[in-house]
């Protein structure tokens, strides 16, 4: 199959890539888990860079659309199952609902290079300066979670804002830019040293690792969020309505 874009147009290389991608995605082969072509080859029939290819499938990629292993390929997801969770929150919103007061224990900001992998989240250069947010929160008793926060440089954070309030309250209101769309990945680990020092746990114990991606309403990642929990204090609900 040949594969072109229109050089001449205004639309960024980027965009008209990934429009590329969706379309072949809603084929019949592609929805059966053919692999795509790979971003060399793709690069190469489209007379572009592969970053630009890579940019347009890691988009796809955090939307949950495509899945990517090393050395084998990038396939479409299964699509079969499909587990959202719709009520997405601040941390202080969350808890609030719930009638939790909550204690920050620990706020703190600075700035740090892009590993790769916040690098590739954020569609930026490894190396580039971003802004860190380190929170422990918890009840009065003691902390229950630990989090790690990233964001996207656009998002015009200079560190100094007062992080004790609803962090999408200051993105909206301080800094015009609007949380839309949230998408999280839930596993489980044991407290290293540093861990279990940060939520009064010991080493070993089980830990809840949250993470989570989050994009404005036109797709652009504006936060990489990692949140620890001790294991004793937070269940994670989902609740699945089935379509009849």
């Amino acid at each position: 199959m040949i594969f072109s874009i229109d050089h001449k147009s205004a639309v960024p290389l980027h965009a008209q890539v990934e429009t590329l991608l969706r379309d072949l995605l809603e084929s019949e082969e592609y929805k059966k888990g053919k692999f795509l072509p790979n971003e060399v080859s793709l690069a190469k029939q489209l007379g572009i860079s592969r970053n630009t290819v890579r940019q347009a499938t890691n988009k796809l990629v955090y939307e949950g659309l495509l899945v990517r292993k090393k050395g084998v390929g990038t396939r479409a997801a299964d699509q079969s199952v499909d587990t959202r969770i719709n009520n997405w929150l601040s941390f202080s919103q969350e808890m609030q609902s719930k009638g939790i007061q909550i204690k920050n224990y620990e706020i703190s900001t600075e700035w740090v290079d892009a590993n790769e992998e916040t690098a590739e989240f954020f569609r930026i250069p490894a190396g580039k300066k971003i802004l860190k947010l380190n929170r422990l929160r918890g009840r009065e008793e003691y902390p229950f979670v630990y989090f790690i926060s990233y964001f996207h440089p656009m998002v015009g954070l200079t560190g100094s804002e007062d992080f004790s309030k609803p962090l999408y309250e200051i993105l909206e209101k301080e800094h015009s830019t609007v949380a839309k769309l949230s998408k999280e990945e839930i596993s489980a680990k044991v407290a290293d040293k540093f861990l279990a020092g940060k939520l009064n746990i010991h080493v070993g114990e089980a830990v809840l690792k949250r993470k989570r991606f989050v994009f404005d309403p036109g797709g652009r990642p504006i936060e990489y969020n990692i949140g620890y929990y001790r294991a004793d204090s937070f269940v994670y609900k989902i609740e699945s309505e089935r379509d009849i």
